[in-house]
């Protein structure tokens, strides 16, 4: 609930990733939330042909709930399982229709938290493998950091629907680490994870510790007084 106490519900765990546990966020046990106890298959929201919800042009499903309750999150709308309108099938047919399209590079998955409402992304996700193979790819955004959701006693689910993941945005967002030059992401702490690449060398190696996306691409900070006196020095050779 907004401005409600957070907690921090696995206080004995450590190594749950960045900046975690963190006092701007719920911190969840393993397995603690799951979409078949939490879950309405309620989507709050869809925005085809999109350019900011990751690479290229995408078609956005923000689905409804999440128990993180980042603070200043900007989504704090749709924190309630039950906003929005239930996931049905004529919903699937027009998100499947508008990735047909050549222009579209994938789909992305938001919220609310995507990874509490497998019920219907897994069932979109299968479809979408079904009728595009990888020639549509699939991004996520996720509160839940790599190594928590790598942890013994997650739910099965989510692993499963990382199974049809490429590309996956971890981490709650935290105020104070705030950056409006990352790329894709709010806060220093989240990370843009190759998600295939992590899980190979998780299942081969036991490695922990997630692949960074190989098109990671932060903006460097523009410094005004460089440009002031770069300008000047130009204007006063035109003189």
């Amino acid at each position: 609930m907004a401005g409600g106490k957070l907690h921090d519900f696995a206080a004995d765990e450590a190594n749950r990733g960045p900046w975690i546990p963190t006092a701007y966020a719920n911190n969840p046990k393993a397995g603690q939330w799951t979409s078949e106890r939490l879950s309405h298959d309620m989507i709050a929201d869809y925005k085809p042909l999109v350019m900011t919800d990751g690479e290229g042009i995408r078609c956005s499903v923000y689905v409804s709930g999440c128990p993180f309750h980042c603070v200043e999150c900007f989504n704090e709308s749709i924190w309630d399982f039950q906003a929005g309108h239930p996931y049905t099938q004529g919903f699937e047919d027009k998100v499947i229709r508008d990735l047909s399209q050549g222009v579209v590079q994938g789909i992305t998955f938001l919220g609310g938290e995507p990874l509490l409402n497998t019920g219907v992304l897994l069932k979109l996700a299968k479809r979408i493998r079904k009728e595009f193979g990888h020639g549509k790819d699939i991004w996520c955004w996720t509160g839940y950091t790599w190594e928590e959701l790598m942890r013994a006693g997650e739910s099965d689910d989510k692993l499963e629907l990382l199974s049809y993941v490429d590309v996956l945005v971890d981490g709650r967002y935290m105020k104070d680490q705030h950056d409006a030059l990352l790329q894709f992401r709010g806060s220093r702490n989240q990370r843009i994870i190759d998600v295939p690449a992590s899980l190979r060398a998780h299942d081969e190696a036991g490695a922990t510790t997630p692949v960074i996306w190989s098109k990671l691409h932060d903006q460097v900070r523009f410094i005004p007084e460089v440009y002031g006196k770069d300008r000047s020095a130009g204007e006063g050779a035109a003189s």
